[in-house]
């Protein structure tokens, strides 16, 4: 399927591929929660449609767990050892075995250089707006 996307929080767009390229996935790859591609199902080539999700459908709810500090050291050996972290800067990190990357929005900086990490999905525990418009159905 090769389509537009917006998805958007109360703050705006998070998101988008409208005025770009359309993203192409495969339903049930896991390019998209459950709850989007649900979405997705029955909707013909050409349609566009907005969806209203509730808090924590589309990405799930905030995990705690998921805010981690990580030391300097460490900062370091993955990126920039001149690099300074700013609050609600979004950093890309590899993942292990070299498969791709993750992100994590920086949350908060201690004074010896350890930066504590929000690797939630900027909008988990959001209620999201999910735009939508078919290009094409392969």
């Amino acid at each position: 399927m090769t389509l537009h996307y917006r998805l958007a929080g109360a703050e705006g767009d998070v998101v988008s591929t409208f005025g770009g390229k359309p993203a192409t996935l495969t339903v049930g790859s896991g390019w998209l929660s459950p709850a989007l591609e649900q979405r997705l199902l029955g909707l013909a080539e050409g349609e566009r449609a907005t969806f209203e999700l509730a808090a924590g459908e589309a990405f799930g709810e905030r995990n705690p767990e998921m805010l981690q500090w990580v030391t300097r050291k460490l900062l370091d050996e993955v990126g920039d050892p001149d690099e300074r972290y700013a609050v609600g800067e979004v950093v890309q990190f590899p993942a292990p075995e070299g498969n791709g990357q993750y992100a994590g929005a920086v949350a908060e900086v201690r004074d010896d250089g350890a930066v504590r990490f929000d690797f939630n999905h900027p909008l988990a525990g959001r209620a999201v707006t999910f735009e939508v418009q078919i290009v094409g159905i392969l």
